[in-house]
Protein backbone atom coordinates (compact mmCIF):
# COMPACT_ATOMS: atom_id res chain seq x y z
CA UNK A 1 0.00 0.00 0.00
CA UNK A 2 1.09 3.33 -0.82
CA UNK A 3 1.58 5.97 1.97
CA UNK A 4 -1.53 7.92 0.29
CA UNK A 5 -3.99 4.47 0.61
CA UNK A 6 -2.66 3.78 4.13
CA UNK A 7 -3.09 7.32 5.51
CA UNK A 8 -6.94 7.14 4.14
CA UNK A 9 -7.70 3.72 5.57
CA UNK A 10 -5.75 4.48 9.36
CA UNK A 11 -7.10 8.63 8.62
CA UNK A 12 -3.77 9.39 9.52
CA UNK A 13 -1.90 12.15 7.50
CA UNK A 14 1.07 11.24 5.45
CA UNK A 15 3.16 13.17 7.64
CA UNK A 16 2.23 11.64 10.95
CA UNK A 17 3.14 8.43 9.32
CA UNK A 18 6.45 9.94 8.05
CA UNK A 19 6.97 11.16 11.84
CA UNK A 20 6.26 7.77 12.94
CA UNK A 21 8.99 6.28 10.47
CA UNK A 22 11.44 8.44 11.80
CA UNK A 23 10.65 8.18 15.33
CA UNK A 24 11.58 4.18 15.24
CA UNK A 25 7.64 3.25 15.36
CA UNK A 26 7.62 2.24 11.77
CA UNK A 27 11.36 0.75 11.81
CA UNK A 28 11.53 -0.29 7.74
CA UNK A 29 9.20 0.32 5.56
CA UNK A 30 9.65 -0.93 1.66
CA UNK A 31 9.98 1.42 -1.24
CA UNK A 32 9.45 0.70 -4.52
CA UNK A 33 12.28 0.99 -7.43
CA UNK A 34 10.39 4.84 -7.96
CA UNK A 35 11.24 5.18 -3.92
CA UNK A 36 7.36 5.19 -3.36
CA UNK A 37 6.65 3.93 0.02
CA UNK A 38 5.25 0.32 -0.10
CA UNK A 39 3.32 -0.78 3.48
CA UNK A 40 2.95 -4.62 3.73
CA UNK A 41 0.79 -5.91 6.25
CA UNK A 42 2.87 -6.23 9.06
CA UNK A 43 3.31 -2.42 8.64
CA UNK A 44 -0.30 -2.02 8.59
CA UNK A 45 -0.67 -3.85 11.56
CA UNK A 46 2.00 -2.09 13.47
CA UNK A 47 0.39 1.48 12.42
CA UNK A 48 -3.15 0.36 13.67
CA UNK A 49 -1.21 -0.42 17.37
CA UNK A 50 0.43 2.39 17.24
CA UNK A 51 -2.88 4.58 16.42
CA UNK A 52 -4.78 2.59 18.89
CA UNK A 53 -2.28 2.96 21.61
CA UNK A 54 -1.73 7.06 20.35
CA UNK A 55 -5.40 7.08 21.26
CA UNK A 56 -5.45 5.75 24.85
CA UNK A 57 -2.79 8.19 25.52
CA UNK A 58 0.59 6.53 25.25
CA UNK A 59 3.24 8.90 24.33
CA UNK A 60 5.68 8.58 21.19
CA UNK A 61 8.46 7.78 24.44
CA UNK A 62 6.32 4.96 26.13
CA UNK A 63 5.57 3.41 22.30
CA UNK A 64 9.88 3.61 21.95
CA UNK A 65 10.18 1.97 24.99
CA UNK A 66 7.59 -0.90 24.12
CA UNK A 67 9.27 -1.79 21.15
CA UNK A 68 12.70 -1.31 22.34
CA UNK A 69 11.37 -4.25 24.94
CA UNK A 70 9.54 -6.18 21.82
CA UNK A 71 12.64 -6.49 19.80
CA UNK A 72 14.59 -7.91 22.91
CA UNK A 73 12.16 -10.76 22.73
CA UNK A 74 10.43 -13.35 25.42
CA UNK A 75 12.84 -11.35 27.89
CA UNK A 76 11.07 -8.94 28.31
CA UNK A 77 7.76 -9.84 28.39
CA UNK A 78 7.10 -8.85 32.30
CA UNK A 79 8.57 -5.33 31.23
CA UNK A 80 6.05 -4.75 28.34
CA UNK A 81 3.29 -5.95 30.40
CA UNK A 82 3.99 -3.40 33.18
CA UNK A 83 4.36 -0.53 31.00
CA UNK A 84 0.97 -1.39 29.78
CA UNK A 85 -0.39 -2.28 33.13
CA UNK A 86 0.47 1.32 34.13
CA UNK A 87 -0.59 3.23 31.13
CA UNK A 88 -3.67 1.51 30.96
CA UNK A 89 -3.83 2.23 34.57
CA UNK A 90 -3.44 6.67 33.33
CA UNK A 91 -6.27 5.79 31.24
CA UNK A 92 -8.53 4.41 33.74
CA UNK A 93 -8.00 7.57 36.07
CA UNK A 94 -8.68 9.66 32.20
CA UNK A 95 -11.48 7.60 31.64
CA UNK A 96 -13.22 8.89 35.20
CA UNK A 97 -12.34 12.08 35.10
CA UNK A 98 -13.46 12.50 31.48
CA UNK A 99 -17.25 10.74 33.13
CA UNK A 100 -17.17 13.35 36.15
CA UNK A 101 -16.48 16.28 33.12
CA UNK A 102 -19.80 14.54 30.60
CA UNK A 103 -22.05 14.84 33.63
CA UNK A 104 -20.93 18.49 34.52
CA UNK A 105 -21.65 19.41 30.93
CA UNK A 106 -25.07 17.39 31.42
CA UNK A 107 -26.16 19.78 33.77
CA UNK A 108 -25.05 22.55 31.97
CA UNK A 109 -26.75 21.95 29.12
CA UNK A 110 -30.07 21.01 31.29
CA UNK A 111 -29.69 24.52 32.95
CA UNK A 112 -29.71 26.08 29.54
CA UNK A 113 -32.96 23.96 28.37
CA UNK A 114 -34.67 24.83 31.63
CA UNK A 115 -33.28 28.59 30.80
CA UNK A 116 -34.32 28.35 27.19
CA UNK A 117 -37.38 27.03 27.96
CA UNK A 118 -38.61 29.70 30.69
CA UNK A 119 -37.22 32.58 28.58
CA UNK A 120 -34.71 33.39 31.45
CA UNK A 121 -31.64 33.93 29.07
CA UNK A 122 -29.39 35.61 32.14
CA UNK A 123 -27.30 32.64 33.71
CA UNK A 124 -24.27 32.22 36.07
CA UNK A 125 -21.54 31.04 34.76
Amino acid sequence: MTIAEVSKKYQISADTLRYYEKEGLIPYVNRTEGGVRNYTEEDCTRIEFVKCMRSAGLSIEVLKKYFELFKCGKRTLKARRELLATERKALQERFVELQDTLKRLDYKISVYDKAIASKDKELKF
